[in-house]
């Protein structure tokens, strides 16, 4: 009889192995905030993950899962998620060139491919003379389970 992990399981083994190899010891606080913010289909903010994570370690400080946080964005595992309120919130990074949908009731998030914007960022760079490398779009509204 074989085993099939779940995505979600991958998904922690992976930056659990990634903390680890940059350095990290794999403690249970820092396992509980891994698996809180790896689970999640919303965006959650640190102190999201703070409440989440404290069910399954008591133990967690919000200094732990500040710094997981910071690290994890920083190897490309998380990406930063800004919303129209001004609060920060984490998402999973997926492979690729994804941007992001968000529902501004319940928080869930998507990702979709293919944007056309070769021609703004051409007339942009053109106008303002900047060369421009990279973009990061979000685009905000209610989700099919909340217009409902």
């Amino acid at each position: 009889m074989t085993s099939h992990s779940s995505p979600t399981d991958d998904r922690v083994q992976t930056w659990l192995t990634l903390l680890q190899g940059h350095g990290y010891r794999l403690t249970t606080p820092r396992r509980a905030v891994v698996e809180t913010i790896a689970a999640s289909d919303r965006s959650l903010s640190p102190a999201d993950v703070y409440d989440l994570a404290r069910a399954e370690c008591a133990s967690l400080g919000l200094v732990t899962v500040y710094r997981t946080l910071e690290k994890l964005e920083e190897l490309g595992a998380i990406q930063r998620v800004h919303h129209t309120h001004g609060c920060q919130a984490f998402v999973a990074q997926v492979p690729g060139h994804n941007h992001l949908l968000l529902c501004q009731q319940c928080g869930r998030v998507e990702y979709f491919t293919g944007d056309e914007l070769e021609p703004l960022m051409t007339n942009v760079a053109r106008n303002s003379g900047y060369e421009i490398r990279e973009h990061w779009l979000q685009l905000f509204g209610l989700c099919p389970s909340c217009r409902t």
